[in-house]
């Protein structure tokens, strides 16, 4: 069989290792050929294939980033770019394609899916905002990342008595701005599914700062919002491909807080470091689990259905489930957040 293999969307640690285990599994279990396209779905319409083997993949598990390189590009019916993914699949005789992506890539693919192509779909995002899976490659490694800076920050905001807000990435979902400020002990977590009321975040600082310490570390996720009816005016700001601009939200908290309360207040905004370097134990892990058990979906015949993570369990859901869903925090994350300030 002639398995096609793409990774779209932002890059994240651990695509590497899905490809890996695709590749293995799938030449050397079961003798099929993989055929990787580059840059995502615009390699799909642009016709940019190249055959993956065992030599492609050799030392990748520990490489961040992803071999075939990505795009945030989604094809279309209305521009003619879904005839050229039908157009290119059929000129490469693949028989069944792997997409490796984010809510963009997989939303794509069920639809490709519906014309009739053989689907089976990896999650990945560092937000781990996929609906369906409890975990996606690259959030393990992402609050790995923030973590470690969250600890860093502590000594600088200690020595110097200041207010310190790092932004960390969560568009629309906080999972690395909570689980990061669980563990790197942040005295305040912001995040999109609970918008805040600057007031009372001034009123806890100034309180702490009088009471018992010196310092506070806020951390928020760049989709995090003020509440609507409170005294915070705000609007997110996006850029030409709808991503939002990083540091936006964290220098307007910064110059709401120094107004409030009269601290010095320093910002730092993660970016893109969160998505580079070296993938995680973990997300290594689920990256191999997933391409093995995406490269076994393939071969059994299983169409339009998404690798997910359930308890400790590898399992298929249905694409069209998971389509327009977002996975967010639950209130008992954001709650222990709180409760630790």
């Amino acid at each position: 069989m002639r398995v096609g293999l793409l990774t779209g969307g932002g890059d994240v640690p651990g695509l590497n290792a899905a490809i890996r285990a695709v590749v293995k599994h799938g030449e050397g279990h079961y003798g099929h050929s993989i055929i990787g396209f580059r840059n995502g779905w615009k390699g799909v319409v642009d016709g940019q294939a190249e055959p993956l083997t065992r030599q492609h993949i050799r030392n990748m598990l520990p490489v961040g980033g992803t071999l075939l390189g990505t795009a945030r590009y989604h094809p279309r019916v209305e521009d003619g770019s879904m005839d050229a993914v039908l157009a290119t699949l059929e000129a490469e005789r693949i028989e069944a394609l792997i997409c490796i992506g984010g809510d963009g890539t997989l939303h794509a693919a069920s639809k490709v899916a519906e014309a009739g192509v053989r689907i089976v779909a990896i999650p990945k995002t560092i937000d781990n905002d996929v609906w369906g899976t409890d975990a996606s490659i690259g959030f393990d490694t992402a609050v790995t990342v923030a973590t470690e800076a969250v600890d860093r920050i502590h000594t600088t905001a200690e020595s110097h008595n200041r207010v310190m807000i790092v932004e960390v990435m969560g568009r629309s979902a906080g999972w690395i701005a909570a689980t990061a400020g669980i563990a790197g002990g942040a005295e305040i977590v912001l995040a999109p599914e609970q918008p805040f009321d600057i007031v009372k975040i001034a009123k806890f600082l100034k309180h702490r700062h009088r009471a018992h310490a010196s310092f506070s570390i806020v951390v928020v996720a760049e989709g995090a919002v003020p509440a609507e009816g409170t005294e915070m005016s705000y609007t997110t700001a996006y850029g030409k491909f709808g991503e939002i601009v990083a540091g936006s939200i964290a220098e307007r908290l910064k110059f709401e807080i120094e107004q409030r309360t009269g601290f010095d207040t320093r910002v730092t905004v993660l970016g893109h470091v969160q998505r580079g370097g070296t993938p995680t134990p973990t997300d290594r892990i689920l990256g191999s689990r997933f391409g093995v058990a995406a490269i076994d979906a393939v071969t059994r015949g299983e169409s339009n259905v998404m690798t997910a993570l359930r308890g400790d369990k590898v399992e298929l859901v249905p694409l069209p489930e998971i389509a327009g869903k977002v996975r967010y925090v639950p209130d008992e994350l954001l709650d222990v957040a709180r409760a630790l300030a």
